[in-house]
Formats: C-alpha cells, structure tokens, sequence
C-alpha cells in the first residue's frame, strides 16, 4: 500500500494530470482565459520552469491529486496556483500543500504569502480566509482578490 504524501513535482510524471487539473478547476474560473485557449495551454510548461511545485500523490511515480505551484520573491511568498481534484477534496490536501508552501518560505526568511483569488470561487475565499489570508484588494481587471498572509519567522535554534 502507498502512503500519501505531499513530494516535489517530477515533470516527467506529473505534468500530464497538472495542467489537465489546471484546465479543468482553475481556467474555468478565471476572466482571463478560456480553458481552450491553446496560447495559455502551450504556456503552461514555460511558467513552470520558475518557481517550486508540491504535488499530493499516493507515491513517487503515481498521478497527483492536487499541486501548489509557488515562487520567492525576497521576502515574498507568492502562491501562484493551488489545485485539489474533485474526487479528493475534503480531505484536507489543499491544507497539507497550503501547509508545506509555508513552510518553505518559513525557512527560506519570507516575512508574507500572497495569493490571488477570482471574485466567483467563493469557496477558495473562504478556504484561504479559514488559513489565515486576508484579503487587501480587489483588482477589477483580473476580477481577482488578492489576499495576504504574514508568516511566522523561522525559532532560532537553542545551544545547550
């Protein structure tokens, strides 16, 4: 048996199941672009290349069912995407990947975690107000949220 983890992406494996998720849960949502616009598909691997990626998967090798893609910018945490597939939400994956994101800029000296959220996904609002994010403006163009979170700084190490 598996266990579930939470892994780094492996482009090889992952890539296929992520950008269908993205097609799938995320274009649909957002004003900027349709799920069959064949630029922002092609796209897709270019704006991969930077930044770290989390998958949630039964093993090493086996199709992940959720992702965190995210970037550092110095003291920045900027949450670019976040994905659960359907058939495995409520059973907190979206946590664990929010959870390991922070803790990556935890130890790598971020002071703050930023994110967009679109106007109409109500339930991601309420998911990432329920982490801790707040939201600080909307920006009518994107018809997004954005929303912030300061992080806890890393506990200085003990001598003994």
């Amino acid at each position: 048996m598996l266990m579930p983890t939470i892994r780094m992406r492996n482009s090889r494996t992952d890539d296929s199941e992520i950008f269908s998720l993205i097609r799938t849960e995320l274009m649909p949502l957002a004003h900027s672009v349709h799920p069959l616009d064949a630029h922002a598909i092609r796209e897709l691997p270019v704006r991969f290349r930077t930044g770290i990626t989390y998958v949630a998967a039964a093993g090493k090798t086996t199709k992940p069912y959720g992702f965190v893609h995210f970037e550092q910018y110095g003291p920045l945490l900027y949450i670019d995407m976040l994905v659960t597939h359907p058939h495995h939400r409520n059973r907190e994956w979206g946590k664990k990947l929010m959870a390991s994101c922070e803790a990556y800029g935890t130890t790598h000296h971020c002071t703050h975690a930023k994110l967009f959220v679109d106007d109409i996904n109500a339930k991601a609002q309420r998911f990432y107000t329920r982490l801790g994010y707040q939201a600080v403006r909307y920006d009518p163009e994107l018809r997004c949220y954005e929303m912030v979170k300061t992080l806890a700084s890393p506990q200085p190490q003990q001598g003994i």
